[in-house]
């Protein structure tokens, strides 16, 4: 009855091992690969700006500005409890300065105006630089 070979199936004749694909693994592992330095052209300066100028190529990103009355903090159980005509207190004198806030940073501080019917700010106290500096740290 003659035997039939199967896929996985070790022949004594041509058999290899996995010891055979390792060796031919590590042999081609070992082939020397030539490398060529790479090449640049040579960037030149030349002291102008681009077509854009200063600040310009920024100006259409946009920015949140929010305008802050005041804080507090209070319990889950507080804050169950309001319901419509409950007045919440904040942190914040009637007349006091607002904070006017560019994207999460103090930014300047003005009074609240009524505008064609809207609320507006006139900011009366802009954050100096040293002054925004400092609220990083």
């Amino acid at each position: 009855m003659a035997e039939e070979e199967t896929p996985g199936t070790q022949t004594p004749e041509g058999e290899k091992t996995a010891g055979d694909a390792k060796t031919a693994a590590d042999s081609e592992a070992k082939t020397k690969v030539e490398a060529e330095p790479a090449q640049f052209s040579n960037v030149q300066d030349t002291g102008k700006p681009t077509e854009q100028k200063g600040l310009d190529f920024i100006l259409d990103i946009p920015l949140q500005i929010s305008v802050e009355l005041g804080r507090t903090k209070m319990l889950i159980n507080d804050l169950l409890q309001l319901g419509q005509g409950s007045v919440v207190e904040l942190s914040k004198l009637a007349g006091e300065p607002m904070e006017v806030l560019v994207n999460q940073k103090l930014l300047a501080r003005g009074e609240v105006v009524v505008v064609n019917e809207k609320f507006g700010i006139r900011l009366t106290d802009i954050i100096s630089p040293l002054e925004r500096i400092e609220q990083l740290k």
